[in-house]
């Protein structure tokens, strides 16, 4: 059975995950869709799929457009120090 079968956010309407922008009413409708995230067994599965899928528009494993394109970048730097 494949993670999004758990997933907290299955009876969850898909809408909620996709905000429109990130200013304004888009950030409770954020933290509204971090809290469905936070009570899911499957957060970390989720993360992990959006990660390697490059999913760059929603809420993913708990975390926004915005916090996942910074741990893209923390990532990459640090690939990059490991090489120098």
């Amino acid at each position: 059975m494949d993670w999004r079968h758990r997933a907290a956010c299955r009876d969850e309407d898909p809408e909620l995950f996709f905000p429109i922008g990130n200013t304004g009413p888009a950030l409770l409708q954020i933290e509204e869709a971090k809290a469905v995230c936070r009570r899911c067994p499957e957060m970390e599965a989720c993360l992990q799929w959006a990660l390697e899928s490059g999913q760059d528009a929603g809420v993913w494993g708990g975390m926004s457009e915005d916090e996942r394109r910074a741990l893209k970048r923390r990532a990459a730097r640090n690939r990059a120090r490991a090489s120098a």
